[in-house]
């Protein structure tokens, strides 16, 4: 009886070539992630405003809401207890008045960050509070500075004020400050300032140090009021085609003295947390999956395009695959559902 082998490859294929039995389980198809997303890499935005009891939704922005001082522990409560690890935080002032030339109000003691960062410090001892620094939010302009008469900023105006209202969040017991203005000088400032405060060791400096101006901010300008009164950011955001300013931004912000950095938007900047990765290799880098590429999936989804989980899963990985280590996304809390 002749035993004629039932399967006979062709001698001319590649063994190299053969690489779907490396993943045709779903267990193989995990041990070939080089990296996988865990709940501690999830930092969540957290609008607070300064109207204690306000829970209002942001329309723009699916599953968002904006919160008072008196309703922030109970959702953050939730949240905490599904294994939510860091959250960053952006004052919302909303009183008639409460805007003026200089952003006085950012780093009001009474205001809602600094509030919020003691409220959320004695109720949550182990999460872990950023704060984003910026002056857009309080300005009655809507600049992410101080300006000069001609509508520019002030280079040296915004960086002192920049670099109070940091310390004075780091002051209330912020474990990170993360400056999102993008004036030249300001990661200096701020690092010479906690230095000089005492608590450069107990204060983390994230710089957004690759923030692109572009279309992808309209949510996020609904829920935080900032959008600018007159004119733009392009003049001290980066071009959306600057990939070497970019490059240059980080060594300059890692020089100055940052411990972590930003790029900002995400899904269309993958070459640049890339770059990050291979330029800043010795710092973590965050992708921070902005209001605008969040609002594109949900819409995709509703249109029934794209499976939602699956698409922010396949988004998230790619922040990974490129090189980042953290993520800040309002797709937070259903991350800290699907990982279990």
């Amino acid at each position: 009886m002749s035993h004629k082998a039932e399967y006979l490859p062709d001698r001319g294929t590649s063994i190299s070539s053969i690489l779907q039995g490396g993943y045709n389980h779903p267990l193989a198809r995990e041990w070939q992630s080089e990296k996988q997303l865990t709940k501690s890499m999830f930092i969540f935005p957290l609008f607070v405003s300064d109207q204690p009891d306000e829970e209002e939704v942001i329309p723009s922005l699916p599953n968002i809401k904006r919160f008072g001082l008196n309703r922030l522990v109970p959702y953050v409560r939730g949240l905490v207890d599904k294994g939510l690890r860091a959250v960053i935080l952006f004052g919302v002032p909303l009183a008639e008045g409460s805007k003026d030339p200089e952003g006085t109000n950012a780093d009001d003691p009474n205001g809602p960050v600094i509030q919020s960062i003691k409220i959320l410090k004695k109720e949550f001892p182990d999460l872990y509070i950023m704060c984003d620094v910026c002056l857009c939010e309080y300005t009655s302009h809507g600049h992410c500075g101080v300006l000069d008469e001609d509508g520019s900023l002030n280079q040296k105006l915004s960086v002192r004020r920049l670099a109070a209202v940091a310390v004075n969040y780091a002051k209330a017991g912020a474990n990170c400050v993360a400056p999102s203005d993008m004036v030249d000088g300001r990661i200096k400032e701020m690092k010479l300032g906690l230095i000089e405060a005492g608590l450069a060791h107990k204060c983390l400096l994230m710089s957004y140090s690759a923030k692109f101006s572009g279309g992808l901010y309209g949510p996020f300008r609904d829920a935080a009021c900032s959008s600018p009164g007159q004119g733009d950011r392009k003049s001290y955001q980066l071009p959306p085609t600057a990939s070497g300013l970019a490059r240059r931004a980080l060594a300059r912000d890692m020089e100055e003295g940052a411990d972590a950095i930003i790029v900002k938007p995400s899904t269309f900047y993958l070459d640049i947390i890339s770059d990050a990765a291979k330029l800043c290799k010795d710092y973590p880098v965050c992708a921070y999956h902005v209001s605008g590429e969040y609002a594109m999936l949900h819409a995709a989804a509703e249109k029934g395009v794209v499976d939602l989980k699956q698409i922010a899963f396949e988004s998230h990985q790619g922040f990974l695959r490129a090189g980042a280590r953290l993520i800040i996304s309002y797709f937070t809390p259903e991350f800290l559902e699907w990982l279990d």
